[in-house]
């Protein structure tokens, strides 16, 4: 009989699921600006994720303290570069509730005329680049020539490109320049006129729906856990906006105009497509406001101040349903002319948070298309 040979062959740890630990960013082409993901891996899946946040943290909060209330809007228009206006509507709005400061009509309503036309500005940026960050494109040319549009209006009247320190406590630096009304609303014309290229070359591409449909699907139960607000929220069903809500500015007079658009679904493809219906929707709040200020009679566009500005001693807290979601602002004075304490709640922050929950479970393919869907600017992570 012959003689049997038996062979061992290790194969050490390979036949057993290993995990391994992938850093994306921070830098990288979905995170816009320096966001790192640690995730921990199981082949192609992801079992573990963790945003880790901080690069471009720059103190802004401690700053504050530091800075009168005229300079603190500096500071304040920064954190969503996409957003600037708004930014600084929050930091105004109070303390002119401190101050039981009453702002102009004129002031209110292009205030808010302002604040739609950058909500425009910073949807389109995510219109754009979140099919880009899919592999399409075309779409951020469309987006960054509409942008071009709306960049010139806002321009003409602020003096600034990006970050416009037009705000002023008790109301605006200036007056509309003459003719600005009707060059705004010729902008707002030509831009809604061709925002079919959104609905038709995005959402009516099929690759990019079976990219983004039943992917990163939200529960509304997250939603309140993280404290995640805006088109992201609105998206799964969590119908809350500050401007229908508890409005503010002249949003209490546009009622019949605003549309708080809400999906059900809580994917990628509902988030994107709130974002672009509320795009709609803010070119129609725009020409309202337009209506309104060529009815207004002249008048002044802000209050007199003093020549140093002080806060009574006290404290509150204001609120905007800015472009991605809620801001906060708390306000603490010991009646300086610097505050006590400025607490900035910014929504980008509450909202990359959910990605703890959103990732683990999906594959890394759909890493990115689900972290664009979230759209958020790092620097309001960070502040």
């Amino acid at each position: 009989m012959t003689p049997t040979t038996e062979t061992m062959v290790g194969i050490g740890g390979a036949a057993e699921s290993t995990d391994m630990v992938l850093n994306i960013g921070p830098q990288h082409p979905s995170t816009h600006g320096v966001l790192r993901l640690r995730l921990v891996l199981d082949g192609e899946r992801i079992t573990r994720a963790e945003p880790v946040i901080g690069y471009m943290h720059r103190g802004a909060e401690k700053l504050f303290e530091a800075r009168d209330y005229r300079q603190i809007i500096m500071l304040a228009n920064r954190h969503d570069w996409l957003s600037a206006f708004s930014n600084e509507l929050g930091v105004v709005l109070a303390v002119e509730r401190m101050l039981g400061m009453e702002v102009p009509e004129r002031a209110v309503w292009t205030r808010t005329l302002l604040a739609e036309l950058n909500r425009v500005l910073n949807h389109l940026m995510f219109l754009g680049s979140y099919p880009l960050e899919l592999g399409g494109i075309t779409p951020i040319f469309y987006a960054f020539t509409e942008r071009e549009e709306l960049q010139h209006v806002m321009e003409e009247v602020s003096g600034g490109r990006m970050h416009y320190m037009f705000n002023r406590v008790g109301g605006l630096k200036e007056d509309l320049p003459a003719g600005w009304t009707s060059r705004a609303r010729a902008s707002v014309a030509a831009l809604r006129s061709r925002m079919d290229r959104f609905d038709d070359l995005v959402l009516g591409n099929e690759i990019f729906r079976g990219r983004t449909r039943g992917v990163g699907v939200l529960a509304p139960e997250t939603v309140h856990a993280y404290g995640v607000s805006g088109p992201i929220a609105r998206a799964s069903g969590v119908d809350f906006d500050l401007r229908r809500d508890e409005p503010y500015l002249a949003y209490g007079d546009l009622q019949d105009t605003l549309e708080v658009v809400t999906r059900e679904e809580g994917d990628c493809l509902a988030r994107f497509e709130c974002l672009l219906q509320q795009t709609h929707n803010s070119l129609d709040l725009a020409d309202a406001c337009l209506d309104r200020l060529v009815g207004l009679p002249p008048g002044p566009i802000n209050q007199r101040l003093p020549k140093v500005l002080k806060a009574p001693e006290g404290h509150t807290y204001a609120w905007t349903e800015n472009p991605l979601g809620i801001n906060g602002y708390y306000l603490v004075s010991k009646g300086e002319k610097t505050p006590y304490r400025l607490k900035l709640r910014s929504a980008s922050y509450n909202n990359i948070q959910a990605l703890v929950e959103l990732l683990p479970g999906t594959l890394v393919a759909d890493m990115v298309a689900i972290l664009g869907s979230l759209f958020f600017v790092v620097g309001d992570i960070d502040k």
